[in-house]
């Protein structure tokens, strides 16, 4: 006996290949598609979710791994946390690799996903600044082979969406051979949900600084300004100088412009900031300042 109450049984498809997997979520319109599953199971145990269908991707071999392309490295979707944290891999994308190794424990890096990270979009997905500073573009496998390509922060802000039937196939990231650093700031020691973090590469080809900062907003934080300002600064012919007050100067500055004073009131006075955000501010400008001042050392 039980005192459960039945529930019904759910469909469950395997396809091995990407359009076979589409071909079964059009088929199956309330099908969940699912690969490590570490949200959707903590989903579904929470009673948040319940799927009336599963299609597995976990067989699909094409998008378990990498290759090159024209400059870029063409990611398939499938790729879990522990494999981008090995050397092969760091030694490609060493920034994505560092958030990699971060984003758990060890059974959530052998099950969690690229691609899960990113259709999740959870605020403290470890890869999603990563992805945004390295500008990465998404492959999006549709119905009947057909593919279309999006900026990955146009998914993340919500300006482009995933179509009924769709799933993140590849991640297209270029390669810069530049440093990138990748640093989180936890609750506790060891592996834990980032507070803030930040994902900061050089690009030495165009000059440019590209920074994102990450779990402090539901999506990944561009400061476009800061960039462009410490880029100004940096020294490109002569082993990338940058006078030490710079740093400290770009993290104040990262910080202002993600976590900004409040809009005066109409008698020209300013609430100041909670003791908590004024943390969480001194943290990112820590971070940032930081993951500049280990990319050019």
């Amino acid at each position: 006996m039980t005192t459960h109450a039945p529930q019904a049984a759910q469909a469950v498809t395997l396809p091995t290949t990407l359009d076979e997997a589409v071909a079964a979520l059009g088929a199956m319109p309330a099908a969940v598609p699912v690969a490590g599953g570490t949200d959707l199971m903590a989903a579904v145990n929470s009673g948040q979710l319940r799927p009336a269908a599963l299609v597995g991707l976990g067989r699909i071999s094409e998008i378990r791994g990498w290759q090159y392309q024209d400059g870029h490295a063409l990611l398939g979707a499938g790729l879990t946390h522990a494999r981008m944290g090995r050397p092969d891999f760091a030694a490609l994308i060493p920034a994505l690799a560092a958030a990699a190794r971060a984003a758990g424990p060890p059974h959530i890096r052998n099950a969690g996903t690229l691609g899960g990270n990113i259709a999740s979009a959870a605020p403290t997905g470890d890869a999603l600044p990563v992805l945004a500073a390295l500008e990465a573009t998404l492959i999006i496998a549709g119905q009947n082979g057909a593919r279309r390509e999006i900026p990955v922060s146009h998914l993340l802000a919500g300006v482009e969406m995933l179509r009924g039937g769709e799933l993140i196939g590849f991640v297209r990231v270029p390669l810069l051979h530049a440093p990138q650093v990748f640093l989180k700031a936890t609750g506790r020691t060891g592996p834990g949900r980032s507070l803030a973090s930040v994902a900061l590469v050089l690009d030495p080809a165009r000059r440019g600084v590209r920074c994102a900062v990450g779990a402090i907003a539901p999506m990944p934080l561009r400061p476009l300004e800061a960039e462009q300002w410490v880029a100004q600064l940096i020294d490109w012919d002569n082993d990338r100088a940058l006078v030490p007050e710079a740093l400290t100067a770009f993290g104040e500055y990262v910080a202002a412009a993600c976590i900004p004073d409040p809009a005066p009131e109409p008698d020209g006075s300013v609430t100041p900031l909670p003791p908590a955000v004024l943390h969480l501010r001194r943290t990112v400008a820590a971070l940032a300042r930081r993951a500049l001042g280990r990319a050019l050392s």
